[in-house]
C-alpha cells in the first residue's frame, strides 16, 4: 500500500538512499510536519539545482508552484505534487495545525480534472477487488460517519442541524485551485444556486459556509446577501454527517463534501470537475470530455483507493507512517478531547498533585479552574456523597498506570461520566450506556476489540502494572479470589453482604466445602491477591 511503502532507490554501491526534492516554497521547510513525512517516505528535500535522478516538489497548484515547475522545465526534472490529505485536521493549516497525512502525486494533481493524477489512475486501473481492501474501507466510511470526523475535524455533533427536508448547497473559498483546475469558476457557485432552487422548487435552502470562511481567513461565494425566505446560510461548526442525513439532495462544485455525501448516501449534484465525478456516483453537470473515467465503482471503492491506498499517513505518537485506522483513531481522540474540553472545566475534588496532570488531560483549550464548593457544569472527582447538579464524575481509566495513585504515580488515562459512574449500579453511567449501543458489533468493531484483548494479555497489561517477583502459584486447579481496599468507592457502591475481603474468601470456600467437604483450602496473600487452592476448577470471583 502507498502509506506503507517508502519511495527509495539504490545508489551505485548498493545502499539505499532517500531521493533528492528540491523546493522552492518556503512552506517545506518551515513545516517540521511535512518535511518529517516526505523524509520517511523517502524525499530528502533541499534547496538548489536539481541534478539527475532529482525531483522538484511542488505544492499541488499554490501561488507558487510556477517556480517549481519552471526549474523542472528547465532542468528536464519529475515533478511531485504533495497536498494535504482528505483527513487532515482538527483545524485549517492556517490555524497553524500541521497535516496528519499528505498526497505525493507523480502524475498530476487529485482535483486538476483537465489532466491525470495517480488517484485518476488508481481509480481507473486498480482491481480495488480484494475483499480485505473492501472491508477496511466499509468500516472507515462507518467509523468516519459514527465519529463526526471530516477533512478540519473541529465540528460540534451535538450542534443541530436545520429541520429535515433542505437543500444542501456546499460553498467554498474563493481563488481555491481546485475550482479553477476543475474545471469551474465563479459563475459555477451562481449557477449551482440557482438549480438547486429551480430543481426542488418548494424545498428549503441551507448554502454551508467553508470553515476557514467561518474561521475569517478566507471569502466565500455566497453571504447573507443570497439570504431570503427560502435560503439561509449554516457558518457553525455543525458536523457535516448531521447536514447530510437531513438532506434532501447535495449540490456541490468541487468541495470534498461532494466525496463524504457519497459516502453518506447521497448522489451529488456537481458542477465541477473533482477526483469523485466520473465513477457513477455523481449526477456530473460538467462531465470530462476525455474517455480516462469509464468505469463505474461503488462507494467502497471509491474510499479505498481514495483514502486506503492514495495517501500517505503519520503518526505522530509514534513518529512513523502508518495505516489509515491508525490516523482515525489519532483524530477520533484529538476530536473528542477539543469537544468535551473547548468551553474549559470547573474541578472539585481534586488533590493538588493531581492539577497538573489535569491541566494536561483537560486544559489544552482551556485553563481548568479549581474549586472548593460545590458549582454548576463542573467536573468532579469520584461520586459525590451528596448529589450535584451538573456534574461530571472523573475517576481513573481501566489502564491507569505503572505504579499506585498513592504512591503519587500520575495516571495515563481517566474516565469522564455525566451520567454516572461505572462502579456504582445504582444509577445508569455512560460505560452501560456504550454496552449497550455495541449489543451488535460491525466486522470491523469484534476485529478491533479482538485485537486490543490479545494486545493486553499477550503483553501482561493491566491497571497498575506493578513490577516485582511473582508470587509462586501452587500446582494443580486454583479459585482466584482478587483481594480489594476494603473502603474502595467500587465496594461501598456494588456491594452488599459480601463487602470485605474476608466475606469473600469465606463465600468463595462455602460451595467448595459444600461439594467436597475433603478439600482442604490452601491461602497464599501476595501483591492484592488470595490464591485458594482447589483440585475442581479455576474459579474467578
Amino acid at each position: 500500500m502507498a502509506s506503507e511503502v517508502t519511495d527509495i532507490h539504490t545508489d551505485s554501491a548498493g545502499e539505499t538512499t532517500p531521493r533528492r526534492l528540491f523546493v522552492y516554497n518556503g512552506g517545506f521547510l518551515t513545516s517540521k510536519r511535512i518535511r518529517r513525512i516526505l523524509a520517511l517516505s523517502g524525499w530528502d528535500v533541499t534547496l538548489g539545482k536539481p541534478a539527475s535522478g532529482d525531483w522538484v516538489g511542488v505544492w499541488g497548484k499554490s501561488p507558487t508552484a510556477p517556480r517549481g515547475e519552471a526549474v523542472a522545465e528547465k532542468t528536464d526534472t519529475p515533478v511531485l505534487r504533495v497536498e494535504d490529505a482528505f483527513l487532515r485536521s482538527l483545524f485549517p493549516g492556517r490555524d497553524g495545525e500541521p497535516p496528519i497525512g499528505l498526497m505525493l502525486d507523480r502524475q498530476g494533481v487529485h482535483f486538476e480534472g483537465g489532466k491525470p493524477s495517480d488517484l485518476e489512475t488508481l481509480l481507473a486501473t486498480h482491481p480495488l477487488d480484494d475483499t480485505p481492501l473492501l472491508d477496511r474501507a466499509r468500516e472507515g466510511m462507518a467509523r468516519l460517519q459514527e465519529a463526526h470526523l471530516t477533512k478540519y475535524a473541529a465540528v460540534d455533533p451535538d450542534l443541530n442541524a436545520p429541520d429535515p427536508g433542505y437543500v444542501l448547497v456546499i460553498d467554498q473559498t474563493r481563488g481555491d485551485a481546485s475550482i479553477v483546475h476543475g474545471g469551474a469558476n465563479e459563475a459555477s457557485f451562481q449557477e449551482m444556486l440557482y438549480y438547486a432552487q429551480t430543481e426542488h422548487p418548494a424545498a428549503r435552502i441551507v448554502i454551508k459556509t467553508h470553515p476557514e470562511t467561518s474561521g475569517g481567513h478566507r471569502s466565500g461565494h455566497f453571504t447573507q446577501e443570497h439570504c431570503n425566505e427560502r435560503i439561509s446560510i449554516c457558518d457553525a461548526p455543525v458536523s457535516p454527517w448531521t447536514l447530510l442525513e437531513g438532506a434532501v439532495a447535495v449540490y456541490v462544485v468541487s468541495s470534498q463534501m461532494g466525496f463524504e455525501a457519497i459516502i453518506a448516501g447521497h448522489k451529488p449534484v456537481v458542477f465541477g470537475q473533482p477526483f469523485y465525478a466520473g465513477w457513477g456516483l455523481s449526477d456530473d453537470r460538467s462531465p470530462l470530455p476525455f474517455p480516462r473515467r469509464r468505469r463505474t465503482l461503488t462507494r467502497a471503492q471509491l474510499f479505498a483507493a481514495a483514502m486506503l491506498v492514495y495517501p500517505v499517513w503519520y503518526d505522530p505518537c509514534r513518529d512513523r507512517l502508518c495505516r489509515f485506522e491508525d490516523v482515525l483513531a489519532q483524530i477520533e481522540a484529538q476530536a473528542r478531547a477539543w469537544r468535551e474540553d473547548r468551553h474549559g472545566w470547573k474541578a472539585q475534588n481534586i488533590r493538588l498533585w493531581k492539577r497538573d496532570h489535569f491541566q494536561r488531560f483537560f486544559g489544552r483549550n482551556k485553563a481548568v479552574q479549581f474549586t472548593n464548593g460545590p458549582d454548576r457544569s463542573e467536573m468532579h472527582w469520584g461520586r459525590p456523597e451528596q448529589p450535584l447538579r451538573d456534574v461530571t464524575i472523573v475517576e481513573d481509566g481501566f489502564l491507569r498506570s505503572r505504579g499506585l495513585g498513592a504512591e503519587l504515580v500520575p495516571p495515563m488515562s481517566l474516565v469522564l461520566d455525566d451520567r454516572g459512574i461505572y462502579f456504582d449500579p445504582t444509577r445508569t453511567s455512560r460505560l452501560e450506556d456504550l454496552i449497550r449501543q455495541r449489543a451488535t458489533l460491525r466486522k470491523g468493531q469484534t476485529l478491533r476489540a479482538e485485537a486490543l484483548m490479545r494486545a493486553l494479555i499477550n503483553q501482561g497489561v493491566s491497571k497498575y502494572n506493578l513490577s516485582g517477583e511473582l508470587p509462586v502459584l501452587p500446582d494443580g486447579h486454583r479459585i482466584l479470589v482478587p483481594g480489594q481496599v476494603e473502603d474502595d468507592a467500587s465496594v461501598r457502591y456494588g456491594c452488599d453482604d459480601v463487602n470485605t475481603n474476608l466475606a469473600l474468601l469465606q463465600a468463595t470456600q462455602q460451595p467448595i466445602r459444600t461439594r467436597q467437604s475433603s478439600i482442604s483450602p490452601t491461602l497464599t496473600w501476595k501483591r492484592g491477591f488470595a490464591l485458594v487452592r482447589c483440585r475442581t476448577a479455576i474459579w474467578t470471583v
